[in-house]
């Protein structure tokens, strides 16, 4: 994988979900997606994270 592809996949994936109108999703289907939301913005905080502490080897 390129680097940066991640980071586009990610931008397309939040440009799909800014398209759709949650007021149409059924409210079941709508607790699910905001629970895998939360778990998904978890793991996108980690990645964050990750790369927040990355430090140069030379010093």
């Amino acid at each position: 994988m390129e680097w940066g592809c991640g980071v586009r996949e990610l931008a397309n994936a939040i440009d799909q979900l800014s398209a759709e109108d949650p007021s149409d999703i059924p409210r079941g289907l709508l607790a699910e997606q905001l629970i895998e939301l939360h778990w998904q913005m978890a793991r996108l905080q980690a990645q964050i994270a990750r790369r927040t502490y990355v430090r140069d080897p030379d010093t």
